[in-house]
């Protein structure tokens, strides 16, 4: 069931600095589910992309296929045969944005290539500084793209973080979940102007 609640206190905070409207993405795994403030003030070409992957279900039915708990959770296009989705072409870098990858932020998944996220995203179970931009290094040229936060079950990402790995598939083979978690559902809740 999709609520339509008001967004926590802790969401309102994420846009304290000019956003129109706030926007809340409710995520459905089979072991349960959470709510993440996007943080489209800051991040907002992030923002964008990923509600457009997920207005246009490309969420749906794929796994979280790597799990290293103290560090992060990731997913994005993966289904549970560890097919790859077709993505979108890669988006610029929004790093140079004052956000960190503290515990509970949702970040972009990237290759070596600043400019190379597509709908590969992460979620910080630590405050993992190793992973935001290098001090003195060109704007939006280094560390991952942090564009929202948990605000409400985090203690469902907790208990992901605590499965039986070693399921041996996909990119990160040691780190895939031996039962898949599957996201059931990626809902946008909040300001509809973000074309699908």
């Amino acid at each position: 069931m999709i609520r339509t609640k008001l967004l926590p206190l802790t969401a309102a905070l994420l846009f304290a600095c000019g956003a129109a409207s706030a926007q809340e993405a409710h995520i459905k795994t089979s072991l349960g589910e959470f709510d993440v403030a996007l943080d489209r003030a800051h991040a907002p070409k992030t923002v964008d992309n990923f509600i457009r992957y997920a207005k246009g279900g490309h969420f749906d039915g794929t796994v979280i296929y790597r799990v290293v708990p103290g560090f992060v959770l990731q997913m994005g296009s993966y289904d549970k045969s560890m097919n790859a989705r077709p993505t979108k072409a890669p988006i610029p870098l929004e790093t140079a944005t004052g956000l960190t990858n503290l515990r509970g932020t949702l970040s972009m998944a990237r290759s070596e290539e600043p400019a190379s996220a597509t709908a590969e995203f992460f979620i910080n179970l630590a405050d993992n500084d190793s992973l935001d931009p290098k001090p003195g290094a060109a704007p939006n040229t280094t560390g991952y793209a942090v564009f929202g936060k948990v605000v409400e079950g985090m203690s469902v990402v907790d208990q992901i973080a605590k499965v039986a790995l070693n399921g041996g598939k996909g990119p990160f083979p040691d780190a895939d979940p031996a039962l898949p978690v599957v996201i059931e559902s990626v809902t946008i809740i909040g300001d509809a102007a973000t074309k699908p």
